[in-house]
């Protein structure tokens, strides 16, 4: 079991494309930080959206195909994270307005 929805989530993505452990890592650490989230303390709402909004054009970046469906499945595969709950304050609402820029 991960420790953390942030290695719950790369896991899940290093085990569903070509992408390897470090570029798995590296590519949510890079799309959680354009979406002005910690890793360390992100929600499972917070990750949603990010992985919604944000995700699909890393996984493009890095040649990963039907990045979009795989977002979505991750987004249907945060239901079954059951670690520790992170203390995260922002709700969704807040992510959509930062990534709009609003």
């Amino acid at each position: 079991m991960a420790d953390s929805l942030f290695e719950f989530i790369a896991a899940k993505i290093q085990a569903q494309t070509g992408l390897d452990q470090l570029e798995a890592r590296g590519t949510l650490r890079i799309a959680l930080k354009e979406a002005g989230l910690d890793p360390r303390n992100v929600t499972q709402e917070q990750m949603s959206v990010m992985l919604d909004k944000t995700m699909p054009r890393e996984l493009v970046a890095r040649g990963v195909e039907q990045a979009e469906s795989l977002c979505r499945s991750l987004i249907t595969g945060l239901k079954s994270f059951h670690g520790p709950a992170s203390a995260g304050g922002e709700s969704p609402e807040d992510v959509f307005r930062r990534l709009g820029g609003r």
